[in-house]
């Protein structure tokens, strides 16, 4: 099921929450259980603030050593998987000069993942722009590459030169570089998602600078309510709409964000592989509901790449998909699947 709206529309309907510095983040609001107390620790890891919320009860003590497993988690993942961190496997795949190279299966599965998203977009994920990243470098640079050294760096970008062999990666072009960094946070979710669940979390929510992964419900019965950001405004109207979800991965994407102005053009840090230039695209943001985080992940990136049109065929005919909600460039919102919003 399709539905359409207005963002104007929607911010006369729906109660604006306030959110600190993430894409959308969880609202407690209501009568919570009173045998149910909330934990939280945030830490910054993975170049984002990770924060974790456990509902426990009232008569446990504080889920101390479960909430340190589950950030060590985190940074073992991160080691694998970082494309800055010296001795991980995506930095010796990237420095292997094209010879096969030995790793986790942890980063095996995510590349995998990748492959098949890169497949799904007929090649518009793709995991082998880490050159072409660093070139363009949106946390720092605001000037667009040199056409040569664009043109250069482009050629090293195709997914299909990766191959897996057992526990090894080869990439074919020995100048290549992966980068997990559109994928990886969603995989991550999962598994602390999964390390929660081993130890007797029922309510918990992680949240990956933005990318949300939820286990059970609020902690009192009732679903985690979701911001969602107006793309267009960052005053007095922040959000446009309240997700309701339990159990599910909550995925945000958008091109308003890391963004630099030249000549009154606006480039953002989502790079068309196809062009190594930013995706022109009629989606500003999208928020996509899904089984896992690293669907969640992909699919996200995907429907900015692809736009709307092509995205909602995509979308719809993943396993893992849920439901979406995209914010288009004039304004309007568009609903697919199963899309709880609530004021």
């Amino acid at each position: 099921m399709t539905r359409r709206r207005t963002i104007a529309t929607l911010i006369a309907v729906f109660t604006v929450f306030l959110i600190a510095a993430f894409a959308f983040a969880a609202c407690d609001f209501g009568t919570q259980n009173r045998e149910q107390v909330r934990t939280t620790e945030m830490r910054f890891m993975i170049d984002t603030y990770v924060e974790i919320t456990i509902y426990h009860n009232i008569h446990e003590s504080a889920p101390a050593s479960i909430m340190e497993g589950a950030f060590d988690l985190v940074e073992q993942l991160e080691n694998l998987m970082s494309i800055t961190i010296e001795g991980s496997d995506v930095y010796r795949i990237n420095n292997a000069h094209g010879e096969a190279t030995a790793v986790d299966p942890a980063t095996i599965e995510v590349i995998s993942k990748s492959i098949e998203f890169g497949e799904l977009s007929a090649g518009l994920f793709d995991i082998t722009v880490g050159r072409l990243s660093r070139l363009w470098n949106f946390s720092e640079n605001e000037e667009i590459p040199e056409g040569a050294a664009l043109a250069e760096t482009h050629a090293t970008v195709d997914f299909r030169q990766i191959s897996i062999f057992d526990n090894t990666v080869t990439l074919a072009n020995a100048d290549a570089w992966i980068d997990l960094g559109a994928i990886a946070k969603g995989y991550i979710a999962d598994r602390v998602a999964d390390f929660l669940i081993e130890n007797g979390v029922s309510s918990a929510m992680i949240n990956l600078g933005g990318d949300i992964r939820l286990v059970g419900d609020r902690g009192d019965g009732n679903p985690w309510r979701l911001a969602i950001r107006n793309p267009f405004d960052y005053g007095d109207e922040p959000h446009v709409a309240v997700l309701e979800v339990s159990s599910a991965a909550v995925v945000s994407s958008g091109t308003y964000e890391r963004r630099f102005e030249v000549d009154g053009v606006w480039y953002h840090h989502i790079l068309d592989p196809k062009t190594a230039m930013p995706a022109i695209s009629d989606v500003v943001s999208v928020t996509v509901i899904a089984q896992s985080g690293i669907a969640g992940e992909g699919l996200a990136t995907i429907a900015i790449l692809k736009g709307s049109e092509a995205a909602v065929e995509i979308l719809e005919s993943h396993s893992e998909f849920i439901g979406a909600v995209f914010i288009l460039d004039d304004g309007e919102m568009l609903e697919i699947g199963d899309v709880r919003l609530t004021n």
